[in-house]
Protein backbone atom coordinates (compact mmCIF):
# COMPACT_ATOMS: atom_id res chain seq x y z
CA UNK A 1 0.00 0.00 0.00
CA UNK A 2 2.92 2.30 0.94
CA UNK A 3 4.53 1.78 -2.31
CA UNK A 4 1.41 2.12 -4.47
CA UNK A 5 0.78 5.63 -2.29
CA UNK A 6 3.97 6.79 -3.24
CA UNK A 7 3.57 6.19 -6.43
CA UNK A 8 0.33 7.90 -7.03
CA UNK A 9 1.82 11.03 -5.49
CA UNK A 10 5.18 10.88 -7.54
CA UNK A 11 2.42 10.68 -10.68
CA UNK A 12 0.16 13.46 -9.64
CA UNK A 13 3.68 15.36 -8.80
CA UNK A 14 4.92 14.62 -12.44
CA UNK A 15 1.31 15.55 -13.59
CA UNK A 16 1.69 19.09 -11.83
CA UNK A 17 4.83 19.74 -13.62
CA UNK A 18 3.98 19.38 -17.11
CA UNK A 19 3.42 21.80 -19.66
CA UNK A 20 0.12 22.61 -21.36
CA UNK A 21 1.69 21.28 -24.49
CA UNK A 22 2.77 18.00 -22.47
CA UNK A 23 -0.69 17.38 -21.14
CA UNK A 24 -2.12 17.95 -24.78
CA UNK A 25 0.12 15.59 -26.30
CA UNK A 26 -0.14 12.83 -23.73
CA UNK A 27 -4.07 13.53 -23.90
CA UNK A 28 -4.20 13.51 -27.83
CA UNK A 29 -2.21 9.88 -27.56
CA UNK A 30 -5.04 8.47 -24.86
CA UNK A 31 -8.14 10.00 -27.29
CA UNK A 32 -7.04 10.95 -30.74
CA UNK A 33 -10.76 11.25 -31.81
CA UNK A 34 -10.65 14.09 -29.70
CA UNK A 35 -7.55 15.78 -31.21
CA UNK A 36 -9.27 15.19 -34.86
CA UNK A 37 -12.58 16.73 -33.75
CA UNK A 38 -10.54 20.11 -32.21
CA UNK A 39 -8.40 20.12 -35.77
CA UNK A 40 -11.79 19.88 -37.87
CA UNK A 41 -13.56 23.15 -35.90
CA UNK A 42 -9.88 25.03 -36.29
CA UNK A 43 -9.93 24.38 -40.00
CA UNK A 44 -13.88 24.72 -40.07
CA UNK A 45 -13.75 27.96 -38.33
CA UNK A 46 -10.08 29.04 -40.54
CA UNK A 47 -12.43 28.61 -43.72
CA UNK A 48 -15.07 30.44 -42.34
CA UNK A 49 -12.87 33.41 -41.44
CA UNK A 50 -10.73 33.37 -44.86
CA UNK A 51 -13.27 32.41 -47.04
CA UNK A 52 -16.86 33.15 -46.53
CA UNK A 53 -16.04 36.17 -44.35
CA UNK A 54 -15.27 38.12 -48.07
CA UNK A 55 -18.83 37.09 -49.06
CA UNK A 56 -20.31 38.55 -46.36
CA UNK A 57 -18.73 41.71 -46.39
CA UNK A 58 -19.04 42.22 -49.95
CA UNK A 59 -23.00 41.65 -49.39
CA UNK A 60 -22.81 44.16 -46.74
CA UNK A 61 -21.35 46.74 -49.27
CA UNK A 62 -23.67 45.98 -51.50
CA UNK A 63 -26.59 46.93 -49.61
CA UNK A 64 -25.42 49.81 -47.97
CA UNK A 65 -26.49 52.92 -49.91
CA UNK A 66 -23.86 54.64 -51.82
CA UNK A 67 -23.92 57.81 -49.58
CA UNK A 68 -22.97 55.92 -46.44
CA UNK A 69 -20.33 54.13 -47.50
CA UNK A 70 -17.75 56.11 -45.17
CA UNK A 71 -20.12 55.11 -42.21
CA UNK A 72 -20.24 50.70 -42.64
CA UNK A 73 -19.70 48.28 -40.16
CA UNK A 74 -20.44 44.49 -40.01
CA UNK A 75 -24.06 45.07 -41.03
CA UNK A 76 -25.56 47.11 -43.44
CA UNK A 77 -25.89 51.08 -43.04
CA UNK A 78 -29.04 51.11 -44.66
CA UNK A 79 -30.64 48.68 -47.00
CA UNK A 80 -30.57 49.50 -51.12
CA UNK A 81 -31.07 45.65 -53.29
CA UNK A 82 -31.49 47.60 -55.80
CA UNK A 83 -28.00 47.89 -56.64
CA UNK A 84 -28.26 44.33 -57.91
CA UNK A 85 -30.67 45.58 -60.59
CA UNK A 86 -28.54 48.61 -61.15
CA UNK A 87 -25.20 46.53 -62.04
CA UNK A 88 -27.18 45.89 -65.23
CA UNK A 89 -28.10 49.07 -66.39
CA UNK A 90 -25.24 51.28 -65.35
CA UNK A 91 -22.65 48.84 -67.17
CA UNK A 92 -23.95 45.71 -69.51
CA UNK A 93 -22.03 43.56 -66.89
CA UNK A 94 -24.47 40.76 -68.55
CA UNK A 95 -22.50 41.16 -71.63
CA UNK A 96 -19.09 40.87 -70.06
CA UNK A 97 -20.43 37.29 -68.07
CA UNK A 98 -21.36 35.82 -71.25
CA UNK A 99 -17.39 36.92 -73.05
CA UNK A 100 -15.79 35.23 -70.33
CA UNK A 101 -17.92 32.10 -69.95
CA UNK A 102 -17.92 31.97 -73.70
CA UNK A 103 -13.88 32.41 -73.68
CA UNK A 104 -13.82 30.16 -70.71
CA UNK A 105 -15.48 27.22 -72.69
CA UNK A 106 -13.68 27.74 -75.92
CA UNK A 107 -10.18 27.40 -73.85
CA UNK A 108 -11.11 24.67 -71.97
CA UNK A 109 -12.86 22.89 -75.01
CA UNK A 110 -9.63 23.76 -76.77
CA UNK A 111 -7.51 22.44 -73.69
CA UNK A 112 -9.24 19.09 -72.75
CA UNK A 113 -8.96 18.21 -76.52
CA UNK A 114 -5.12 18.81 -76.81
CA UNK A 115 -3.85 17.48 -73.17
CA UNK A 116 -6.41 14.41 -74.06
CA UNK A 117 -4.10 13.55 -77.15
CA UNK A 118 -0.74 14.41 -75.28
CA UNK A 119 -1.82 12.55 -71.98
CA UNK A 120 -2.65 9.41 -73.92
CA UNK A 121 0.94 9.40 -75.63
CA UNK A 122 2.67 10.25 -72.17
CA UNK A 123 0.33 7.96 -70.22
CA UNK A 124 0.13 5.16 -72.72
CA UNK A 125 3.60 4.69 -74.39
CA UNK A 126 7.20 4.60 -73.77
CA UNK A 127 9.17 6.23 -75.57
CA UNK A 128 12.49 8.26 -75.39
CA UNK A 129 12.71 11.67 -73.80
CA UNK A 130 9.23 10.76 -72.23
CA UNK A 131 9.89 12.17 -68.23
CA UNK A 132 12.36 15.22 -69.72
CA UNK A 133 9.45 16.17 -72.02
CA UNK A 134 7.06 16.34 -69.69
CA UNK A 135 8.94 18.47 -66.98
CA UNK A 136 9.72 21.09 -70.02
CA UNK A 137 5.89 21.01 -70.39
CA UNK A 138 5.24 21.56 -66.62
CA UNK A 139 8.28 24.56 -66.23
CA UNK A 140 6.21 26.37 -69.14
CA UNK A 141 3.56 26.88 -66.80
CA UNK A 142 5.57 28.01 -64.22
CA UNK A 143 6.65 30.91 -66.64
CA UNK A 144 5.71 34.39 -65.83
CA UNK A 145 2.38 35.64 -68.05
CA UNK A 146 3.84 39.40 -68.39
CA UNK A 147 6.87 37.64 -69.97
CA UNK A 148 4.62 36.98 -72.86
CA UNK A 149 2.65 40.12 -73.17
CA UNK A 150 4.34 42.29 -75.46
CA UNK A 151 5.30 39.79 -77.94
CA UNK A 152 2.08 38.69 -78.19
CA UNK A 153 0.77 42.06 -78.33
CA UNK A 154 2.86 42.66 -81.33
CA UNK A 155 1.69 39.19 -83.03
CA UNK A 156 -1.75 39.65 -82.86
CA UNK A 157 -1.84 43.16 -83.91
CA UNK A 158 -0.39 42.56 -87.09
CA UNK A 159 2.62 44.19 -86.07
CA UNK A 160 5.18 41.21 -87.22
CA UNK A 161 6.06 40.32 -90.83
CA UNK A 162 6.90 36.42 -91.26
CA UNK A 163 8.02 37.42 -95.12
CA UNK A 164 7.86 39.55 -98.02
CA UNK A 165 6.31 37.83 -101.62
CA UNK A 166 7.96 38.55 -105.27
CA UNK A 167 5.37 41.32 -105.71
CA UNK A 168 6.59 43.13 -102.74
CA UNK A 169 3.46 42.37 -100.50
CA UNK A 170 4.02 41.16 -97.17
CA UNK A 171 2.38 38.52 -95.26
CA UNK A 172 1.96 39.66 -91.69
CA UNK A 173 0.91 38.13 -88.38
CA UNK A 174 -3.37 37.98 -88.21
CA UNK A 175 -4.72 40.93 -86.34
CA UNK A 176 -6.60 39.32 -83.37
CA UNK A 177 -7.06 42.33 -80.92
CA UNK A 178 -10.27 43.11 -79.46
CA UNK A 179 -11.15 38.98 -80.31
CA UNK A 180 -11.49 36.11 -78.38
CA UNK A 181 -8.53 34.36 -80.45
CA UNK A 182 -6.18 36.62 -78.58
CA UNK A 183 -7.05 35.07 -75.64
CA UNK A 184 -7.95 31.48 -76.08
CA UNK A 185 -4.95 30.77 -77.79
CA UNK A 186 -2.79 32.55 -75.35
CA UNK A 187 -4.57 30.89 -72.35
CA UNK A 188 -4.20 27.43 -73.48
CA UNK A 189 -0.53 27.49 -73.85
CA UNK A 190 -0.17 28.42 -70.37
CA UNK A 191 -2.73 26.15 -68.60
CA UNK A 192 -2.30 23.35 -71.11
CA UNK A 193 0.66 22.06 -69.22
CA UNK A 194 -1.02 21.53 -65.79
CA UNK A 195 -3.91 19.44 -67.79
CA UNK A 196 -1.46 17.18 -69.26
CA UNK A 197 0.01 16.61 -66.22
CA UNK A 198 -3.28 15.80 -64.59
CA UNK A 199 -4.91 13.55 -67.57
CA UNK A 200 -1.61 11.59 -67.89
CA UNK A 201 -2.07 10.52 -64.30
CA UNK A 202 -5.34 8.76 -64.91
CA UNK A 203 -5.00 7.59 -68.44
CA UNK A 204 -1.71 5.67 -67.05
CA UNK A 205 -3.96 4.07 -64.93
CA UNK A 206 -6.40 2.80 -67.28
CA UNK A 207 -5.94 -0.95 -67.57
CA UNK A 208 -3.93 -1.99 -71.33
CA UNK A 209 -7.02 -4.91 -71.77
CA UNK A 210 -10.02 -2.44 -71.92
CA UNK A 211 -8.21 -0.49 -74.28
CA UNK A 212 -7.51 -4.22 -76.38
CA UNK A 213 -11.01 -4.68 -76.18
CA UNK A 214 -12.27 -1.58 -77.91
CA UNK A 215 -9.37 -1.95 -80.43
CA UNK A 216 -10.41 -5.61 -81.15
CA UNK A 217 -13.98 -4.46 -81.83
CA UNK A 218 -12.56 -2.19 -84.82
CA UNK A 219 -11.87 1.49 -83.20
CA UNK A 220 -8.88 2.97 -83.73
CA UNK A 221 -6.31 4.49 -81.15
CA UNK A 222 -8.60 7.56 -81.44
CA UNK A 223 -11.99 5.86 -81.05
CA UNK A 224 -10.27 4.08 -77.79
CA UNK A 225 -9.40 7.23 -76.16
CA UNK A 226 -13.14 8.97 -76.76
CA UNK A 227 -15.10 6.37 -76.38
CA UNK A 228 -13.31 4.18 -73.49
CA UNK A 229 -10.07 5.71 -71.62
CA UNK A 230 -11.86 9.55 -71.04
CA UNK A 231 -15.04 8.00 -70.39
CA UNK A 232 -13.44 5.97 -67.72
CA UNK A 233 -11.02 8.84 -66.89
CA UNK A 234 -14.07 11.43 -65.92
CA UNK A 235 -12.94 12.87 -62.47
CA UNK A 236 -9.56 13.51 -64.03
CA UNK A 237 -11.16 15.23 -67.34
CA UNK A 238 -13.42 17.24 -65.06
CA UNK A 239 -10.94 18.09 -62.83
CA UNK A 240 -8.80 19.74 -65.45
CA UNK A 241 -11.81 21.33 -67.19
CA UNK A 242 -12.87 22.87 -64.22
CA UNK A 243 -9.63 24.17 -63.00
CA UNK A 244 -8.65 25.88 -66.53
CA UNK A 245 -12.09 27.21 -66.71
CA UNK A 246 -11.99 29.15 -63.88
CA UNK A 247 -8.22 30.32 -63.69
CA UNK A 248 -9.81 31.84 -68.04
CA UNK A 249 -12.86 33.66 -66.19
CA UNK A 250 -11.09 35.21 -63.68
CA UNK A 251 -7.99 35.78 -65.97
CA UNK A 252 -6.92 40.15 -66.74
CA UNK A 253 -3.70 40.18 -67.66
CA UNK A 254 -4.51 39.10 -71.13
CA UNK A 255 -7.88 40.35 -71.50
CA UNK A 256 -6.39 44.18 -70.28
CA UNK A 257 -3.61 44.07 -73.30
CA UNK A 258 -5.43 41.91 -76.22
CA UNK A 259 -9.06 44.22 -75.69
CA UNK A 260 -9.52 47.84 -74.64
CA UNK A 261 -12.01 47.05 -72.63
CA UNK A 262 -15.64 47.02 -74.24
CA UNK A 263 -18.13 44.88 -73.89
CA UNK A 264 -18.51 44.59 -77.95
CA UNK A 265 -15.06 43.95 -77.80
CA UNK A 266 -14.81 40.84 -75.90
CA UNK A 267 -13.98 42.85 -72.78
CA UNK A 268 -13.91 40.43 -69.71
CA UNK A 269 -15.80 40.55 -66.89
CA UNK A 270 -12.81 42.26 -64.56
CA UNK A 271 -13.38 44.83 -67.33
CA UNK A 272 -16.97 44.83 -66.34
CA UNK A 273 -15.84 45.21 -62.50
CA UNK A 274 -13.81 48.10 -63.06
CA UNK A 275 -16.23 49.84 -64.93
CA UNK A 276 -17.85 50.97 -62.16
CA UNK A 277 -14.69 53.14 -61.17
CA UNK A 278 -15.12 56.08 -62.59
CA UNK A 279 -12.79 59.29 -62.83
CA UNK A 280 -13.59 61.40 -59.66
CA UNK A 281 -16.12 58.30 -58.60
CA UNK A 282 -15.56 54.90 -58.30
CA UNK A 283 -19.27 53.01 -57.19
CA UNK A 284 -18.50 50.87 -54.59
CA UNK A 285 -21.97 49.40 -53.81
CA UNK A 286 -22.26 48.50 -57.41
CA UNK A 287 -18.91 46.86 -58.04
CA UNK A 288 -19.29 44.77 -54.84
CA UNK A 289 -22.85 43.74 -55.89
CA UNK A 290 -21.11 42.84 -58.89
CA UNK A 291 -18.61 40.83 -58.05
CA UNK A 292 -21.38 38.63 -55.90
CA UNK A 293 -23.13 38.25 -58.98
CA UNK A 294 -20.37 36.91 -60.92
CA UNK A 295 -19.43 34.46 -58.91
CA UNK A 296 -22.62 32.87 -59.64
CA UNK A 297 -21.53 30.48 -62.92
CA UNK A 298 -18.41 29.48 -61.29
CA UNK A 299 -20.32 28.17 -57.91
CA UNK A 300 -22.74 26.91 -60.74
CA UNK A 301 -19.92 24.97 -62.15
CA UNK A 302 -18.10 23.76 -59.10
CA UNK A 303 -21.48 22.55 -57.32
CA UNK A 304 -22.21 20.27 -60.57
CA UNK A 305 -18.81 19.12 -61.15
CA UNK A 306 -17.94 18.51 -57.41
CA UNK A 307 -18.03 14.94 -56.89
CA UNK A 308 -16.21 14.56 -59.89
CA UNK A 309 -13.77 16.86 -58.44
CA UNK A 310 -13.40 15.55 -55.51
CA UNK A 311 -12.81 11.98 -56.81
CA UNK A 312 -10.65 13.57 -59.07
CA UNK A 313 -8.27 14.85 -56.55
CA UNK A 314 -8.07 12.28 -54.33
CA UNK A 315 -7.59 9.28 -57.08
CA UNK A 316 -5.45 11.00 -59.33
CA UNK A 317 -2.84 10.13 -56.97
CA UNK A 318 -3.47 6.58 -56.32
CA UNK A 319 -2.01 3.88 -58.65
CA UNK A 320 -4.04 0.68 -58.69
Amino acid sequence: MGAETQRERTTATESEDETFVERWARGSIADPERTYRVLFYIVAISFLVTTLFPFYWLTVVALTPQGNLTDVGLLPNGFNPSAFVEVFTTVPFHIYMINSVIIGLLTTALVLLLASLAGYAFGRFEFPGRTPLMLIFLAISYFPPAAFLLPLFELFTANITFFTLPGGSEVASPMLFNGPGAMVLPYSALFLPLSIFILTTFYSQIPDGLEDAARVEGNTRLGALFKVIMPLSAPGVATAGVLTFIAVYNEYFFAFLMTDGRAQNWGTIVWGLLSYQGRFQTSYNLMAAASLIGVIPIAILVVMAQEKIVSGMTAGGLKE
